[in-house]
C-alpha cells in the first residue's frame, strides 16, 4: 500500500512541475505579445544555438570517456593506497574513485567547452 502512495505522489509532483513550467511560460509569452513584442524572440536563441553547437553525441562520448578514465585511475590509485599505506580498504577505494571521477568530469567539461568554442 505504501509503495502505491509513493508512486502516486511522485507522479503528482512531476506532473505539477511540468504544469507550472508550461503554464508560466505560456503566461510570459502572452504578456509579451500583449505588450507588442515580436514573436521571433521565442525562437531566435534556439536557432542561434543550433547553428553553433557541436553534435550531442560527440560531447557525450567525450565526457563519458574522460569519466571512465577517471574512474579507472581512481581504482588504480585506490589499490596502490591500500597496498602501500595504512588507509583502510573501503576509504582508499571510495575516496580515490570519487576524487578522480570528479576530476574526470571537470576535465570533460572543459574539453567540451573548448570543443564548442572552436566550432
Amino acid at each position: 500500500m505504501e509503495a502505491v502512495l509513493v508512486f502516486i505522489s511522485l507522479f503528482v509532483v512531476v506532473f505539477g512541475i511540468f504544469y507550472l513550467h508550461y503554464s508560466t511560460r505560456n503566461k510570459e509569452r502572452l504578456a509579451l505579445i500583449d505588450k507588442g513584442a515580436d514573436a521571433s524572440i521565442f525562437f531566435s536563441a534556439k536557432a542561434a544555438q543550433k547553428k553553433s553547437t557541436v553534435p550531442l553525441w560527440k560531447v557525450l562520448i567525450l565526457n563519458l570517456a574522460v569519466l571512465l578514465m577517471g574512474i579507472g585511475s581512481g581504482i588504480f590509485i585506490g589499490s596502490i593506497l591500500e597496498a602501500y599505506t595504512l588507509i583502510e580498504n573501503g576509504v582508499a577505494y571510495a575516496g580515490s574513485i570519487f576524487l578522480f571521477a570528479g576530476i574526470g568530469l571537470f576535465v570533460g567539461f572543459t574539453l567540451s567547452k573548448k570543443l564548442v568554442e572552436k566550432e
